[in-house]
């Protein structure tokens, strides 16, 4: 496509706008009908079916951030995950996934698959060869995260799009920590590309959307499972969101250099355990990351040490809000036993290593002092309270 000629900032930008005609504004202009003619027109609109004007406009430049032929919105990322693994898997076949997996979706798949008839199993780590371990003669699909939620391990992608492709399995990958600014797995062999563009996407926690891109003929596919569930998006979510990538690049640019920054700074700190960054040198995938992403990310993850209770963390913190999502302009910190892993239990969440002390960090574009005060005095006061009790 041409616009993969440009740069993001530029796709970003321009690439999908609905060309305002009519009056020659600067932005999209917004269709709410769900209701247009069918004789006489070139589409038979239906916001059911992913086409309205809006809609179209932003699979375009959704499409051409992560390099592929299209891409389609959806009302959440869970929908989009849903219909992606509803539409490549049926009765009697089998599905790999990452051991180290965001929690919706491990609940999805423990809860549900079982139900239509569809095995699965789990990696032991997240290597190549971990997957190709788990193969079996059924295997239709493995599906990966990374960097993953919410311990930042890195997959090697070139490793595991290699290994589906000598036997012949689609692979599919949760791309929502790195986003498309990050990374774009399509270009080392991945065949499927999923986001909750509730994140990094919409970027200002006021959007919930999900989106899917791939090829032409697999888009086609899942075009024909999407229609059947009703996962799509109202226009207005769909305007809004389009308003929001214009900025994902120079937002990301910020959140990128602010978690390299604390990372940097916690990996130093006597109150913290240990600290999960992909950019940190000691990470033990660095090298790795380097070699698929363009940086790091917005996202780390940190264990606060003993003495230091979180949940009293996070009630001082004055800056940073304790909240359940990410990726907003604002800094976010969660528990994820507590919000996007409660729902596994807690030997599966020790299996992945996740531990009740565990922080995860969802850096804003607030100046990077200002952060650190913050932390810096919320571990103080709990510290004190320590001391006085």
């Amino acid at each position: 496509m041409a616009s993969e000629q440009k740069g993001t900032n530029t796709i970003c930008t321009h690439t999908g706008s609905v060309e305002d005609k009519l009056y020659k504004g600067a932005t999209s202009p917004l269709y709410m009908s769900t209701s247009y003619a069918f004789e006489e027109v070139d589409v038979k609109r239906y916001p059911r079916y992913f086409n309205t004007p809006n809609q179209e406009a932003l699979g375009k430049k959704l499409a051409a951030l992560e390099h592929t032929e299209k891409a389609m919105i959806f009302g959440s990322g869970m929908a989009a995950i849903s219909t992606a693994l509803m539409t490549f898997l049926q009765a009697g076949d089998h599905i790999i996934f990452q051991q180290t997996l965001y929690g919706g979706t491990y609940n999805f798949a423990v809860t549900q698959l079982e139900r239509f008839g569809i095995s699965y199993s789990f990696t032991d780590g997240w290597r190549a060869s971990d997957f190709e371990k788990e193969i079996r003669s059924n295997t239709k699909v493995i599906y990966v995260e990374t960097p993953s939620n919410p311990l930042l391990t890195i997959t090697d992608l070139n490793g595991v799009a290699e290994v589906a492709k000598r036997h012949g399995i689609m692979t599919m990958i949760d791309n929502t920590f790195a986003s498309p600014i990050n990374q774009n797995p399509v270009d080392f062999g991945i065949d499927l590309v999923i986001h909750s563009a509730t994140k990094y996407m919409g970027g200002h926690s006021d959007i919930c959307a999900g989106v899917i891109a791939s090829t032409e003929e697999n888009m086609e596919k899942v075009f024909q499972t999407a229609i059947c569930f009703g996962g799509s998006l109202s226009d207005y979510t769909v305007w809004l969101l389009e308003r929001s990538l214009k900025t994902m690049g120079l937002r990301v640019k910020a959140q990128n250099s602010n978690a390299q920054r604390i990372a940097t700074y916690l990996e130093q700190s006597p109150d913290i355990e240990k600290v999960y960054y992909p950019g940190l040198m000691k990470h033990p995938d660095h090298e790795l990351a380097k070699a698929q992403m363009k940086d790091f990310g917005g996202m780390l993850s940190f264990e606060l040490n003993q003495e230091i209770d979180v949940t009293l963390f996070f009630k001082h913190l004055k800056l940073i809000k304790p909240s359940m999502s990410l990726a907003g302009v604002e800094s976010t910190v969660s528990s994820p036993v507590k919000t996007s892993h409660a729902l596994m239990s807690p030997e599966d969440r020790t299996k992945q290593g996740i531990k009740d002390s565990l922080v995860r960090f969802s850096l804003g574009i607030e100046d990077f002092e200002d952060l650190k005060g913050d932390i810096e005095q919320a571990i103080a006061k709990v510290k004190s309270m320590r001391v006085h009790a």
